[in-house]
């Protein structure tokens, strides 16, 4: 397997990146926009796009802003909104793998930062036909997330005729370096099916299935066309106008508003994803049993780029975590309603054969990994100096007796802001 000289990105990375001629691939490349971008002049472009979508009556929205309680949500919030003077509406689908942490987390965003908003609960029972359908075909326990969280939005802004749809980083662009932030590549159909939704629409999985039926998949189904022209709908990127640091970011938010950090099952991340019992857990483990790296390879070349880690680093960062057991498999196959055995069946049909194979007995093995690749002939001439610290915050919790135990479907939403 290839591996690129600069980062720990692989060449079979999902989302597809290229190589150069000295071996460093196209997001890394891409990100070296960051460092010489004007980003005053993006974010000027950006203050006057956002003046078109303003309501003339502040008693309307001017957008829609895609929220949780474990992402860069808080950052998003409070730039559109005390940077930019806009009045946007939260959306909310709900994930049904919901820690306490990320209930509140979510409860707090909306009361500190004086929000509306609207969250989706899909039927319990038909997310989990779902969930089923997505590991059979997929090899995912995250379709349904991503597509709830990518159409639900855009759902609401067909509904109320809200044009303007803000979402956070392009992972197309941040991770993988399809599009330059000068593309300004915006949320579409096509995107959201070929990237976040792997290929699979909603009525491709029932076309597939022996248990769905099109009405269990309302709540993931894109609005047709003439709907999003009626109503002008776009969904546009922060990241392309604004210089991003997911780490940066956090402490930022950390500090304005005790945005609640955890220690994550499979990467040294603590801001990310702790909403979710599985995103660091046995999900990221399912994306390394499928492309053979995980979570931990994504956060350390991010670090690696912002140049808070070396590559040394983060290579030893990906030997910590890699192959660490996911301890929530059992808490997951319990709601999912399935066995182990059936479990592992699905996943394994989903394993990249370019880095996966069985040997003789049956078992599974990995081909390779970035952690053979530390002195690949050429690093030395691509490597980034490291020229900060990469420490991520434990703050205390708000409710430090509170035990994560079980998903918290529904919890409450709204807090005193003295609390």
């Amino acid at each position: 397997m290839k591996y690129c000289k600069r980062c720990l990105y692989p060449e079979n990375h999902p989302l597809n990146l290229t190589f150069d001629a000295e071996g460093v691939c196209s997001g890394c490349r891409v990100h070296e926009e960051k460092d010489v971008l004007d980003w005053e002049e993006r974010k000027e472009k950006l203050r006057s796009l956002l003046t078109e979508f303003r309501s003339r009556s502040r008693s309307l929205h001017d957008c829609i802003i895609p929220v949780s309680g474990g992402r860069d949500s808080y950052f998003i919030v409070h730039t559109i909104k005390h940077e930019f003077g806009m009045n946007p509406l939260l959306v909310n689908y709900n994930k049904h793998y919901n820690t306490r942490m990320g209930i509140r987390n979510l409860a707090y965003l909306q009361s500190l930062l004086g929000c509306d908003i609207f969250t989706q609960t899909a039927s319990p029972s038909i997310v989990k036909k779902v969930t089923r359908e997505s590991l059979r075909q997929l090899g995912s326990m995250y379709w349904h997330c991503l597509a709830g969280g990518t159409v639900f939005p855009v759902q609401i802004a067909v509904k109320f005729k809200i044009p303007l749809i803000i979402w956070g980083a392009h992972q197309g662009n941040d991770q993988v370096g399809m599009f330059s932030h000068l593309d300004e590549v915006e949320m579409t159909r096509k995107y959201r099916k070929d990237h976040d939704l792997m290929g699979m629409e909603a009525e491709d999985l029932v076309r597939n299935s022996k248990e769905l039926t099109l009405a269990d998949m309302e709540p993931f189904l894109y609005p047709h066309d003439n709907e999003i022209r009626s109503v002008g709908v776009r969904g546009i990127y922060l990241n392309n106008y604004i210089r991003w640091d997911s780490k940066a970011q956090h402490e930022k938010m950390i500090a304005a508003y005790g945005y609640e950090t955890s220690v994550q099952q499979r990467t040294f991340d603590t801001y990310n994803d702790v909403d979710s019992f599985h995103y660091s857990g046995i999900h990221d483990h399912i994306k390394f049993l499928k492309w053979g790296y995980g979570k931990v390879s994504d956060h350390a070349s991010r670090e690696i780029r912002l140049k808070r880690l070396t590559r040394a680093e983060g290579i030893a960062l990906v030997r910590q975590y890699q192959d660490r057991k996911p301890e929530d498999l059992d808490l997951f196959l319990k709601w999912a309603e399935i066995s182990e055995d059936q479990f592992w069946q699905w996943i394994d049909r989903h394993r990249d054969p370019r880095i996966w194979q069985k040997d003789p007995s049956g078992q599974w093995q990995l081909l390779d990994s970035v952690i053979h690749h530390e002195h690949d002939q050429g690093v030395d001439a691509v490597r980034l100096p490291r020229q900060e610290p990469c420490h991520f915050q434990l703050n205390p919790p708000r409710d430090p007796n509170a035990v994560e135990d079980k998903y918290i479907l529904i919890g409450r939403g709204w807090v005193d802001q003295n609390e």
